[in-house]
């Protein structure tokens, strides 16, 4: 009965925590130090092309794309290259990290000018120098997903659904014509003659702005979108936008995606960030990031450098609340964002929160027994059978596995939310879609 449900009737209620959504975005002083890791995004890491010593400025290239699907990085401060060495990123990946002292003065490259536009290759190559990538959270390259031929709709994800998270609001509310201009742009060059704004409608404020900036503009048109959780999800979003559906399986025999249902996503951030570079020629080398949470003393929206260390960012926001002791840190939204083990970790391009909770507030449910009451089934926006999926995983069943298709799992927590029983679901099904995808990478599958 629950596969009858349209994705959009799926997900999770989670309650209206938008506490900052009214607080205009706060720059945060320059701080002393960054650290800018080669990986920031999903496909081959960027490779340094600066050494300890040289001199940097904001905009200048410090790491080269390593692929087509890669992306190029960008120094966010002025100063002097400390040192290029491997680190180990939050996820527990290692990578390689360029460290720059920053001066304090800001001085911005003078390659940084402008690109010029005229066709789609040439939008193509100002999308990859700007070195964009899905800032909502994704971190996958622009260009890979401008570069398809089968477009007719470009969906700008302005959903914003996760818990806490005001910087999508932010930017509609205060980068309005960026995002305006970047939409332009992509429809104008990639010839996609349609597109559609998707905003829940827990903000009006952005909706009544953006569709009376929309309406004399041919093609484009602003929808509101259900208040259910997950309706950014990239499948979801199409289906409620558009009507159609993103296949199961692709032409390639893969997961679909929604260029297989004539769609292009693009977060509205990521669209104003296309629109800021193609006026400025300033590269992605800022991030606004909501910090949030009962341990943060002053909760907001701030700008800072990518780069920057979580630690350096919560002492801008005042620090940890006087007595409270400090129990968890959460990079992202508390849906799909992952725990910091400390706050020695920097900023990326795809971060867009830094939730700090008290103890008392981090302590986690005892789970109990399954009831096997699926309720995980009925809030799957992918319509899988989780608890199935789980009980083959713990006997490591690939076939079943195969067949309950754990490989469409999105994490998004919609299970874990819906579970009476307080059980991890979406993390265990995490763990089987890694081990699922393990054994599958090493063949005879």
């Amino acid at each position: 009965m629950f596969k009858s449900l349209k994705r959009s009737a799926k997900g999770a209620n989670v309650p209206h925590a938008k506490a900052t959504a009214g607080l205009a975005t706060v720059k945060m002083p320059t701080p002393e130090h960054v650290i800018i890791p080669m990986s920031m995004h999903i496909g081959a890491p960027a490779e340094p092309v600066v050494k300890k010593g040289d001199t940097v400025m904001v905009g200048t290239l410090i790491g080269k794309a390593g692929g087509f699907v890669s992306a190029s990085i960008y120094s966010s401060v002025s100063g002097t290259v400390q040192d290029v060495a491997p680190m180990r990123m939050v996820n527990g990946s290692m990578t390689t990290a360029v460290a720059i002292k920053t001066d304090g003065e800001q001085t911005i490259d003078p390659a940084c000018v402008p690109p010029t536009v005229t066709d789609k290759p040439s939008l193509m190559a100002a999308v990859q120098n700007c070195g964009l990538v899905g800032v909502g959270g994704a971190g996958f390259p622009a260009h890979v997903k401008l570069a398809a031929n089968t477009i007719d709709t470009l969906l700008i994800n302005a959903a914003e659904c996760e818990l806490y998270l005001t910087t999508d609001c932010r930017e509609m509310l205060e980068c309005s014509d960026t995002i305006i201009s970047g939409i332009e742009a992509v429809m104008k060059y990639c010839e996609i003659p349609h597109c559609i704004i998707g905003i829940e409608r827990n903000k009006p404020e952005c909706i009544d702005l953006l569709c009376s900036l929309v309406r004399n503009m041919k093609g484009v048109e602003v929808k509101p979108l259900p208040m259910r959780y997950p309706q950014g999800a990239e499948k979801t979003l199409v289906e409620t936008c558009t009507g159609r559906e993103v296949p199961q399986v692709g032409p390639s025999g893969k997961p679909g995606l929604p260029a297989d249902a004539g769609c292009v996503i693009m977060n509205v951030t990521s669209v104003s960030t296309l629109g800021k570079y193609l006026k400025t020629g300033i590269p992605l080398v800022s991030k606004r990031v909501t910090v949030e949470g009962d341990a943060i003393a002053k909760p907001q929206n701030i700008e800072v450098p990518i780069g920057t260390l979580y630690r350096d960012v919560i002492e801008a926001c005042g620090g940890i609340k006087e007595g409270v002791e400090l129990g968890k840190i959460i990079f992202g939204g508390p849906m799909m964002g992952g725990a910091a083990p400390s706050a020695d970790y920097p900023v990326l391009k795809q971060n867009n929160g830094l939730l700090l909770f008290s103890k008392q507030a981090a302590v986690l449910p005892e789970p109990s027994a399954c009831i096997r009451c699926g309720r995980c089934i009925e809030a799957c926006p992918m319509g899988l059978e989780p608890v199935e999926a789980v009980a083959a995983f713990n006997s490591k069943d690939f076939d079943t596995l195969k067949a309950r298709c754990v490989d469409l799992c999105v994490a998004c927590g919609s299970c874990t939310y819906a579970c009476p029983a307080k059980r991890p679901v979406s993390q265990t099904m995490t763990l089987a879609k890694a081990w699922y995808l393990g054994e599958l990478r090493k063949g005879g599958k």
